[in-house]
This record gives C-alpha cells, sequence and structure tokens, in this order.
C-alpha cells in the first residue's frame, strides 16, 4: 500500500511548522490532501504527489540528472508506487533507480531527519501520448547525505536520464531548494553524517546487561530481537543524551541511569535500507527489570555476558557488550538479600508501582477511553485516562496526563482524591497502586491525541459500564458510586 492521506498530512504539517509562510501556497497540496482520492496517485487530477531525494556530498554539492522528458538538471525523484511504505521511502527507491545507488549509500540529516527540506509546486505538460492532460506535481523534497567520503560511482538509468552532475549549494536548479539549502548551511549542513539515534548500553557494573525485546509488528526496526533502548532524534533535541534521556522516559519511565557517558558509535540500517549512525551512551543502573513501566517493546530483562551467544541480537550488540564488558571489568555482585533497594527503601521493601487515573463524570456519565489493540497493556479494553508517574506530584502528573493524551486542562489544585485500588495482577509480579482524582473543575473537549494508545473517548453511563474493560478501572467506578474510598484487587487472603 501507499502512503496513507492522513501520513501524507502528517509530513506535510511538520515541513508547515517549520515554513508557516508557505501555507498558502501549498492550498492546491492541502486541498488534494482533504479530498478523498489517493493524494500520490497519477491518475489524481488536477494534481498528485511526487518525491524527490536531495543527496548532498561532503563538499556540499547536490547530485542532479539530466532528466530526458523533462530536459533540464532536476534531483532524481518521481511518482508514488504502491510499494512505497512512506514518501521518505518514495524518495530512497527513486534515487536508487535513476542514479544506481544503495540505500545504505544514504544517512539522514540532523537537521531535517525524516521531514521534509522543501516541497515544491510544479506545472506538468500535457502528455498525448499517454493520456495525460496538463496538472502540477506537489514534489516532497527529503535531504540526504552520502555516508562515503567520495561519491559513490554512478549507475544511471539510460531510458529516463541523461547524465548526472554534483551542484554546489548556490548553482542549485529549483530556487526554493536553492533557498533552504543556503539557509540549512548556516546550520550545519555540510554533508559530514553524524549520529542521528542514541541508545543506552545499561550495566549494572556486576556483569549484567539490559536488553530490551522488540515486538513484531509492520514497519518495527529489527522486530523480535533483544536490543537497547533508546531512539531516533528529534527536531527539539540539542544534544543526543537528550533524545535519550528523552527516549528512556517515553519508553521505559522509572528506569534513571546514574550517568550516561559516550561509550561508541554504530551503524545501523533503518527499515528503507538508510545507513543510521547510532550513538551509545554506557550508563549504570540496578533495578528491578520486571518492575518498569514498559511501554514500548515486549519485555525488559538483565542478562550476562556468557549468555549472549545465545540471544537473538541486534547487528553488533554483541561485540559491543563484549567490549564494554572487557574496559569496564564486573564487580562481584552481592546477594540478592543484600542488594540495595533503588531509592534507599528499606530492607525487605517492596515497591509498587503508583498509577494516577482520571475519573471525569457528566450528568451521570463517565469518560472512558478505548485503548488501541496493540497497546502493550490491555489493548481492545476501556479504561480510564490514566499515566504512571515520573518525578512529580500525583495530581501534577495526572493534570499533565490528561492534557497529553486527550487536550484537557486541568489546574491540580482541582483534583481530589475519590478512590484506591490496591491491587495485583498474579503473585509475584510488582504490586501497584492506582490513584483515581475526580476534577472540580476542567476544561476542553476529549481528543485522540495519542491515537497509538486510545482509539476514541467516550461518555458512558456509570450504571452500565461497557466490556472488555480493565477489571480494576470497574472496581473504582463502583467503589466511588457506593461511596467508598478504597478496594484491594488481586491479592490472596
Amino acid at each position: 500500500m501507499p502512503p496513507s492521506r492522513s501520513d501524507i498530512r502528517a509530513t506535510i504539517d511538520a515541513y508547515l511548522s517549520r515554513h508557516a509562510e508557505e501555507r498558502e501556497s501549498l492550498e492546491g497540496l492541502l486541498a488534494v490532501l482533504d479530498a478523498g482520492e489517493e493524494p500520490s496517485s497519477r491518475t489524481r487530477l488536477p494534481g498528485h504527489v511526487t518525491c524527490s531525494a536531495v543527496v548532498i556530498g561532503r563538499d556540499r554539492s547536490v547530485l542532479h540528472i539530466g532528466h530526458r522528458v523533462a530536459g533540464r538538471l532536476l534531483c532524481p525523484g518521481g511518482h508514488v508506487e504502491a510499494g512505497d511504505r512512506t514518501l521518505l521511502a518514495a524518495a530512497v527507491r527513486e534515487v536508487c533507480e535513476e542514479a544506481g545507488l544503495r540505500p545504505g549509500d544514504l544517512c539522514l540529516t540532523p537537521q531535517f531527519l525524516d521531514e521534509p527540506i522543501d516541497v515544491d509546486v510544479h506545472d506538468i505538460d500535457a502528455n498525448p501520448a499517454k493520456g495525460e492532460p496538463a496538472h502540477q506535481h506537489f514534489d516532497v523534497r527529503f535531504a540526504f547525505y552520502l555516508t562515503a567520503e567520495q561519491p559513490p560511482a554512478l549507475a544511471l538509468q539510460d531510458e529516463e536520464v541523461a547524465g548526472a552532475q554534483w551542484l554546489p549549494y548556490a548553482d542549485v536548479r529549483s530556487p526554493t531548494l536553492r533557498a533552504k539549502l543556503l539557509d540549512a548551511e548556516a546550520e550545519g549542513l555540510d554533508g559530514r553524517p553524524e549520529p542521528v539515534s542514541a541508545n543506552a548500553l545499561i550495566h549494572n557494573g556486576a556483569g549484567r546487561y539490559l536488553l530490551h525485546l522488540r515486538e513484531d509488528r509492520e514497519g518495527m526496526w529489527e522486530p523480535w530481537v533483544l536490543a537497547l533502548v533508546g531512539g531516533k532524534r528529534s527536531r527539539d533535541d540539542a544534544p543526543l543524551e537528550a533524545t535519550l534521556r528523552r527516549e528512556l522516559a517515553e519508553e521505559v519511565p522509572g528506569l534513571e541511569p546514574t550517568e550516561l557517558v559516550p561509550f561508541a558509535v554504530q551503524e545501523a540500517t533503518s527499515v528503507d535500507g538508510l545507513a543510521v549512525p547510532i550513538s551509545v551512551y554506557a550508563g549504570r543502573w540496578s533495578g528491578d527489570a520486571e518492575a518498569v513501566d514498559l511501554r514500548e517493546g515486549v519485555l525488559l530483562k538483565w542478562f550476562t555476558v556468557d549468555t549472549i551467544d545465545r540471544l537473538r541480537l541486534s547487528p553488533g550488540l554483541a561485540d559491543l557488550i563484549r567490549r564494554h564488558a572487557a574496559e569496564h571489568p564486573a564487580v562481584e555482585e552481592p546477594p540478592a538479600a543484600a542488594r540495595p533497594v533503588p531509592g534507599e527503601a528499606p530492607a525487605g521493601t517492596v515497591l509498587h508501582v503508583v498509577g494516577v487515573h482520571l475519573h471525569l463524570e457528566h450528568e451521570g456519565r463517565v469518560l472512558l477511553g478505548l485503548r488501541h489493540p496493540d497497546s502493550t497493556y490491555a489493548g481492545g479494553s476501556w479504561h480510564t485516562l490514566a499515566g504512571h508517574l515520573e518525578a512529580e506530584a500525583a495530581t501534577a502528573g495526572l493534570a499533565r496526563e490528561a492534557f497529553e493524551e486527550a487536550g484537557l486542562v486541568i489546574d491540580p489544585a482541582d483534583l481530589e482524591l475519590v478512590h484506591t485500588v490496591h491491587t495485583v495482577d498474579r503473585p509475584g509480579t510488582r504490586p501497584r497502586i492506582q490513584l483515581f482524582f475526580r476534577p472540580r473543575h476542567w476544561e476542553g473537549t476529549p481528543e485522540e491525541r495519542e491515537p497509538d494508545r486510545c482509539l476514541a473517548w467516550k461518555w458512558w453511563d456509570a450504571k452500565d459500564l461497557p466490556e472488555p474493560i480493565v477489571p480494576y478501572t470497574r472496581v473504582a467506578i463502583e467503589g466511588i458510586r457506593a461511596g467508598r474510598s478504597y478496594s484491594e484487587l488481586g491479592w490472596e487472603r
């Protein structure tokens, strides 16, 4: 399937967040995206979306090809095809077909990442031979660096391409692209690859390393493989350490290493075949992996160096772990009973996970959200707006979650605790304290702001709750209606 209209719209919205002054000139494109037809289909008239690749060398020159039909020098590009996963993937395919490059010859730039550098609107003459009337191309352009010092030999597609040239920024043929390149040059767009992702090599100082099992789903990078926790840079991240700390907070809140020290740079391959330089930071942590609120992936587990040969690891990870272990000899790990508990809890204490929940009532109805079927927890079930606490007060945490998940504005001072559920899923798992707060005042209309977690918000009669529903959510709502302030669930008596 080609990129969906919503995916293309998200790409264009990201571009317009940088270039709001171009919204008027792109109204034709926005109209195409608002229509019901496939926006990237070449049969979509009077205009459709195309893609181009802006390939930048170390000398700050840009690859241009001689386009036989157009009769001029252009960046490699063309129409989106049915098998293109994203617009960026379409741009990669086009440059590889037309110029004979491999996806691994290219990497993303830290200035633009996977967002377009330019969107150009140009007219296409009628082509009677193909039965095509005059129309417009909305060309979405992505920037790539060459991974090698010198440009690789090109194998041009003779049918469509007549020669190639590398032009300096100032001589780039497209006026809109030329202006973007010159502006970005001042911000460091110099053609020199640098890491655009960051991973954490977490160890406990006693020979154990924390690995993360990725889920197996469409578009997942290295599915069903044990890997390091981390992720790709966003435009708002300044140093890569900020990227890593943001990713840790999003994927595994509660995992807070005492330090993050640059250790190595690895190169991986993206789902589109691009080279991905990754900065690896070593960090020390000795917490309970099973107690972490894992929000991405399947599991988080400690492994010793002598077990890694029996594991399915991401490429190069085994050598990386062995190198770190050789450079940082393990100290003897104390017996479990003598180990300090993270957070300096007294010996014998079992730390609980604390969740905060919004009990929102309106005319006898309560607000519940339908969790995405792929959610790690309670997929396909109805649940209150909820989240886990970071280093924050419970009311502040819930107010934050309410805005992030549903766009609701709540003053933490307006939240009152109405019920507590002390729950454990099954014997031996981490117990949880679930706090339910009711706001005295709130503003906004519930929005699906995290569609990968919640598909819809709906008001339900508190006396007739939907199924399936998270069990402790039902217990709490029924307890609130009955005037009880506390419930227990899952404990053996």
